[in-house]
């Protein structure tokens, strides 16, 4: 056969497979086109949209460092969810001790509120991730079972610690005051708060990315994702490494813990456990280990929960799961699956 005629065949295989490799990152435009079909009035679909994106990027925080975690150390950390539940609490003192600035009609000083807020769950739960790697998470590297009940321990300790300080009651956490109501956007009502989320959400994408693409520390996390031993090999401190991506996760997750104790407007010790079942949806929707894959799916994940909400309140709780079922059965290592080295 002739070079001319096998090079149409090589361009439309190329086609073919970047059309493959781009269809994931369709579902989410092909998710809201159906939503808004289904619905049918504009400005619901809007006002249900904008909720559904602000819901899916604050579950993306959360489980953004748990699946680097997976990837990286392959550790099953059911210990996840106390450091969220630990960051909302945190985030929920913070705010309290900045009642003036909460208070306050200014959005300068409620924004830097709750940056105050977020970065001292971060370093609360960066630091607590680190005594958990230590204590619980190292001594059972390699042995799933033994790591998913340790992990599952840890979080029940943690929740009963929450109740010692904070009470077993659940608290009001109220947004500061330029963040309360909505505001009109194309005839459709928007939350104020949900506006900031998506604003955060897409900030620690974008920051995650370049940082996993464009640094050293970056290029060696996604190096270790795939090969571990061959990084160690290479002369570099691989369990250094596992710790710094642990704390970073944890951190994560208080960060997120945060954002979704103003975004429910209610925490309790135990909300940290309820949200790691969507967490852990989205991690295997994702792809374990993928970042990308993990941002896909929990817009997937938020806009769906958000539609079906809507138009059918019955199967809502069970839409999550549906979903990730009939992705596994298109995609059974996840949208954007990370190949590991043999």
């Amino acid at each position: 056969m002739s070079d001319t005629a096998i090079r149409p065949r090589i361009e439309q295989a190329g086609l073919a497979d970047r059309l493959t490799a781009a269809l994931p990152i369709l579902l989410v435009p092909m998710l809201a086109l159906l939503g808004f079909a289904a619905i049918g009035d504009a400005t619901t679909w809007l006002t249900l949209t904008v909720a559904g994106l602000a819901m899916g990027l604050m579950i993306f925080v959360m489980a953004s460092g748990l699946t680097v975690v997976f990837g990286l150390m392959d550790v099953i950390n059911f210990g996840h969810g106390a450091f969220v539940s630990v960051g909302a609490f945190v985030g929920f003192t913070a705010l309290a001790w900045m009642g003036g600035w909460t208070a306050s009609p200014s959005v300068v000083l409620n924004l830097a509120a709750v940056f105050l807020a977020i970065c001292a769950a971060a370093l609360v739960t960066g630091a607590m991730g680190y005594a958990f790697e230590r204590v619980i998470v190292m001594p059972v590297y390699g042995h799933h079972l033994k790591q998913i009940l340790v992990t599952m321990g840890g979080l029940i300790v943690t929740q009963q610690l929450i109740h010692v300080i904070w009470g077993p009651d659940a608290i009001h956490l109220a947004r500061p005051e330029t963040l309360r109501g909505s505001v009109i956007v194309a005839g459709a009502a928007i939350e104020k708060y949900r506006i900031m989320a998506v604003g955060i959400g897409l900030a620690l994408f974008l920051a995650m990315r370049y940082v996993l693409r464009s640094t050293r520390i970056g290029l060696l996390v996604r190096a270790g994702v795939e090969n571990g031993e061959m990084v160690e090999a290479l002369g570099y401190r691989i369990k250094r490494l596992f710790l710094m991506v642990f704390i970073a996760g944890s951190a994560l997750a208080g960060l997120g813990g945060v954002m979704w104790g103003l975004y429910q407007e209610t925490i309790t010790a135990h909300m940290g456990s309820e949200i790691l079942v969507l967490v852990f949806i989205v991690v295997i929707i994702g792809g374990l280990g993928s970042v990308e894959g993990c941002f896909i799916g929990a817009l997937l994940v938020g806009l769906l929960s958000n539609y079906t909400a809507f138009l059918a309140p019955k199967i809502a709780l069970v839409s999550t799961i549906g979903l990730m079922v009939v992705i596994l059965m298109w995609r059974p290592q996840g949208l954007f699956p990370v190949v590991k080295a043999k």
